[in-house]
């Protein structure tokens, strides 16, 4: 049956607009009536349309050819108008494969490296290792090399810092007079002790003020406020590192700093990853327990009294009791300092320098605070000499 027949009303007059049929169908004419279509052709499901059934006489079947055509579309589209199309059924989406052997494998992976802090520490060792077999090199071959490592590593951390600050917060804090004055620091407190560490410091403040006023004033206060802490949070308490240095048992001080430091941290994690339930600080770090807390007091009160016992001049082991519980609470203070910061920024690490660490001054959080504190100690303990 041809498409423009469907629907087509009965009666309705076809000249002019269908050629003569040689299929068996009448041709169009004034002899072709309404009983003859029904008797020679099958009739169509259509629309009760008020229209249908009217005679040969209609005045609108003298209606123009383009109002012709328009009746004719409206009666070839669809039969209830009324109704909306439907929507095309969704294509079904393939259904995931099974996890296999590998996938699972790797998912387990994943979950273990999860709980262990987020860390690769394979890469945590390996570059730890590195880095002490660095240290310690340098710091009973030559003194003066070891002051070199805490140099660079002071403006390496300068330069993350002040990174960070401008890329979250917008701050500029000039990176050129605080990586030169915090360099001197380092080297003047080696060289000409504390009175050569604060004149250093007095110097570089007044740098950052004076190098921001080569910029527009928008943004000046927070700028050389971010550029005086940052010069007293990195290169200032770096300094003290290099006084412990300058004693005849320098070498030893400083290995007993960063051996209690290191072993501090070591006992909070262990201990907070085996047994940690209690949150210490969970605004500021919800990985940190106070059950992580009690491992690092342990931990470094042994380290602390072992080192004092055996490696430093004059030192008796109750003092490395005390010594070693003052690290672990300034590591820990110094820890929650940096991720307070961070926290501030809304980024989870410093630097991506170090793999398994983050960067240096993801590495220095702890060190930083704690330096001042064991020199403090070891001066009143066993002087300055």
């Amino acid at each position: 049956m041809n498409d423009s027949s469907w629907g087509a009303p009965a009666g309705a007059s076809y000249v002019g607009q269908w050629p003569p049929s040689d299929q068996g169908l009448a041709p169009a004419g004034p002899a072709y009536d309404e009983r003859d279509a029904q008797q020679t052709r099958p009739m169509p499901i259509v629309p009760d349309f008020p229209d249908a059934g009217r005679d040969a006489e209609d005045p609108d079947d003298h209606a123009s050819r383009d109002e012709r055509d328009r009746r004719a579309a409206r009666l070839s589209g669809p039969l209830f108008r009324e109704e909306k199309p439907q929507e095309p059924m969704p294509t079904p989406q393939p259904e995931s494969a099974p996890e296999g052997p590998r996938a699972q494998r790797a998912g387990r992976q994943a979950a273990r490296e999860k709980k262990r802090a987020g860390r690769d520490l394979r890469a945590a060792i390996g570059v730890g290792v590195a880095l002490g077999a660095v240290i310690v090199a340098s710091l009973f071959v030559v003194k003066a090399v070891f002051v070199g490592v805490v140099v660079v590593a002071v403006v390496v951390g300068l330069w993350e810092l002040t990174t960070r600050l401008d890329e979250r917060k917008q701050i500029k804090a000039p990176l050129v007079p605080l990586a030169i004055g915090g360099a001197a620091m380092v080297v003047a407190g080696y060289v000409r002790g504390a009175e050569g560490a604060w004149v250093a410091m007095a110097l570089t403040a007044l740098a950052v003020l004076v190098w921001r006023m080569t910029e527009p004033p928008d943004g000046y206060l927070k700028d050389v406020t971010a550029g005086v802490f940052a010069a007293f949070y990195v290169p200032f308490l770096a300094t003290f590192v290099a006084l412990m240095l300058t004693a005849d048992d320098g070498a030893k001080r400083v290995l007993t700093f960063l051996v209690l430091t290191i072993v501090s941290d070591t006992g909070a994690y262990a201990v907070g990853w085996r047994f940690g339930k209690n949150k210490l600080a969970p605004r500021i770090s919800p990985g940190k327990t106070r059950e992580g807390l009690l491992g690092a007091v342990g931990f470094a009160m042994v380290a602390g009294a072992l080192c004092m016992q055996f490696l430093v001049d004059g030192g008796a082991w109750w003092q490395g009791l005390l010594l070693g519980l003052a690290v672990a609470v300034s590591a820990t203070l110094g820890d929650l300092g940096e991720s307070m910061i961070k926290r501030d920024l809304g980024i989870k690490d410093m630097g991506t320098l170090l793999p398994g660490h983050g960067g240096i001054m993801d590495r220095l959080d702890s060190l930083l605070p704690t330096a001042p504190v064991v020199w403090l100690l070891l001066v009143l303990f066993v002087g300055s000499g």
